[in-house]
């Protein structure tokens, strides 16, 4: 899987990615979605922006969901078609909404009245409609980590259930608005169906009192938050795309003039990456041994932020195993990346693979200690 005499002439640490498997897990979306009618996939640009992958994912037919002016920038930079953008974000600076006003994107999934006041007056200003959905906290459980879930009612993502019909009136009325639909998200890195089950469930019921209110909607968005298997990346590389789009067909009561839109980024993006980092030292301590490696959470901050499990690999040693924690060069004592783990035996200068780190990897690396950002490098790079 890993070309590694390539990566031996390389400055780590570096991102890798495995551009045959994210065109095989793009295809395997558009297999999918080709069986359901009225699908509509945008890949969530936080999750990784790098310009090479975004390429891919224009080639692919996807549109985009952005959560910052940046971003509307940088997809248009990549080829993307404005008509392909939605806008998310639970604080739009006025700049950024004026951007994508000018640039007549998809829509704006709103997510306050406040907001919605706004984007009129600005919209207004420039003697336009403003496309939006209206973006619902549903007020369920993603039975996912705190600080990846969106859908509970103490998150500040979202119009609050008791405040829906209110904001729904002001759409209504409000001049340079023209209410498209509603959008939903209920965190991120969600393995249980079920929890999916339950939003259509709440989706079914909000649609058929907006019904007994004569409000026909012509969008429904229920974002992404497909989980992928940081574990054994191997086992399933691609995840299971099939049971995902089934369920919503399953169970959302979907009528037949709607689209039903996603917004998937983990699920798209992150097994096909790699952070690739040198062991600089093995160091006894009093009861750990520790792998010190260049990488640090500068370069991957999903571990220290989240307390994310990656699958880390020694590419260059075949000895037997031992137990490490494998740690990074960053002075906070959060800078770990696993805790007690079995590697074939290290030394200075074995290359890692630190595994499924395509989705909130590169994208949220920083210089803290002023240090450098971390290179990348697409497969058909490296092959040459």
């Amino acid at each position: 899987m890993f070309p590694i005499d390539k990566f031996d002439n390389l400055q780590t640490p570096f991102y890798y990615y495995d551009t045959d498997l994210l065109r095989a897990t793009l295809q395997a979306i558009n297999n999918e979605v080709a069986r359901h009618e009225n699908y509509v996939i945008h890949y969530a640009v936080k999750a990784n922006a790098n310009p090479k992958v975004l390429q891919i994912i224009r080639e692919a037919g996807l549109g985009v969901d952005c959560v910052s002016g940046g971003e509307i920038e940088r997809v248009i930079e990549s080829g993307f078609q404005t008509d392909q953008i939605v806008f998310a974000g639970v604080g739009k600076n006025d700049w950024e909404i004026r951007l994508a006003l000018d640039k007549n994107i998809f829509c704006f999934n709103v997510e306050s009245a406040p907001e919605l006041a706004i984007i009129n007056e600005l919209a207004a200003e420039k003697g336009q409609m403003a496309r939006i959905c209206l973006r619902i906290n549903p007020d369920i459980d993603a039975h996912t980590h705190a600080h990846i879930t969106t859908g509970s009612a103490e998150n500040k993502f979202g119009i609050a259930m008791k405040d829906v019909q209110s904001v729904l009136e002001m759409a209504e009325q409000t001049a340079h608005i023209q209410l498209i639909g509603l959008h939903f998200h209920i965190g991120s890195q969600i393995v249980q169906m079920q929890d999916f089950v339950s939003l259509c469930a709440r989706i079914n019921m909000i649609q058929d009192e907006l019904e007994r209110r004569g409000i026909q909607i012509e969008v429904i968005n229920v974002g992404g938050g497909l989980g992928v298997d940081y574990q054994t990346p191997d086992k399933q590389p691609i995840p299971d795309f099939r049971s995902y789009f089934n369920t919503y067909a399953e169970n959302l009561q979907l009528r037949p003039h709607q689209q039903l839109h996603f917004e998937l980024g983990r699920a798209v993006v992150a097994q096909c990456g790699s952070l690739i980092t040198r062991v600089l030292y093995v160091k006894q301590g009093s009861t750990t041994q520790f792998v010190i490696v260049d990488a640090g959470m500068t370069d991957l901050i999903r571990p220290a932020l989240y307390q994310a499990s990656h699958k880390i690999e020694n590419l260059t040693s075949s000895e037997p195993q031992a137990i490490y924690d494998v740690v990074g060069p960053i002075c906070e004592s959060s800078d770990i990346f696993a805790k007690t783990i079995s590697l074939p035996r290290c030394h200075r200068g074995d290359l890692l693979a630190i595994r499924s780190a395509g989705a909130y990897g590169e994208i949220m690396a920083n210089q803290y200690n002023c240090r450098s950002l971390p290179a990348s490098f697409i497969k058909e790079e490296i092959d040459q």
